[in-house]
Order: C-alpha cells, then structure tokens, then sequence
C-alpha cells in the first residue's frame, strides 16, 4: 500500500497541471472545496507559516502546492487526511558525490533533468530523493534512498 502511495505522488510530481482558464490559478479558498476537513487541519498544522496554498484532490490523493520560506512544496495526504510526504525539487549537487559518481557511470548518456527529494517522515525510509534522467530515446526515474543506495523506480513513456 505504501509503495502505491509513492508511485502517485511521484507520477503527479512529474506531470504537468493545465487550468482551464487560462492559465490563471483558483482562489486557495476555491481549491479547497473538495479537500478533507482532516488533511486541511493536517497541513494547517505542519506548514504554519505556508503561503500560496493551492490544493487538487485526485482519485487517489490529495496533494498541497505552496511556498514557505521562498521554497516550493508540495504536500500529500490520502483521501482520509493522513500526511504521506512532502517534495521538493533540489539541486542535484544536493546528493552525495559517491551516488552521482554511480549514477554518471551507470547510466552513461543520460542527463540528469530533474531531483526531487521526498521527506515522508517515516522511520524506515524518512527521505527519498527521485532523480529522473534522460536520453535521446527513453526517460527513467532512479530512486536514491538515504543510505545512498540508487535503484531503478520507473521508465517514464
């Protein structure tokens, strides 16, 4: 169960949000028409000082945009307000030197595009970063675990 929570949160990280108008992004009172009373007070609780709050409730989450400290999150929960994580894209220079050693030897040809890390405040695995590399034909997630390990997640189509 848990390992399907992390694959939609990740595939909602890596997908692109289009509103339909035009671009212009709904009210946060607006955006929490559909969001769990429970997952609200959650999020009101964990990011106090949360600014540009914008949430989207999908058929298998919820999940929280907003900015604090000039840094941008996002937050999920699951359809009953339980917190499941919170990411951020970080500079890949951020993991260690011996994981992008393994990772430029490994997967030679590839570009690094994008890290995000995932902080799920759990004790088994607290943070995860996700690492998507690219080359002229196929695009892959690696996911780095806080004891360095590297190992595929996911092939991006």
């Amino acid at each position: 169960m848990k390992k399907l929570f992390i694959t939609a949160a990740i595939a909602t990280m890596f997908s692109v949000t289009a509103f339909a108008d035009g671009g212009k992004k709904p009210s946060t009172e607006a955006s929490e028409k559909n969001v769990t009373l429970a997952a609200l007070n959650q999020f009101k609780s964990d990011f106090k000082s949360a600014d540009n709050v914008l949430w989207t409730v999908t058929p298998s989450c919820q999940k929280v945009s907003f900015v604090d400290n000039n840094i941008d999150y996002t937050a999920f929960y699951n359809l009953s307000g339980d917190y499941l994580g919170v990411t951020q894209n970080v500079a890949y220079t951020t993991l260690a030197a011996s994981v992008r050693t393994k990772i430029a030897k490994n997967y030679q040809g590839y570009k690094v595009s994008d890290v995000i890390k995932y902080d799920t405040r759990n004790i088994e695995e607290p943070v995860v970063y996700f690492v998507d590399v690219k080359n002229a034909t196929s695009e892959i997630v690696l996911k780095v675990t806080d004891d360095n390990n590297i190992s595929y997640f996911k092939r991006v189509k």
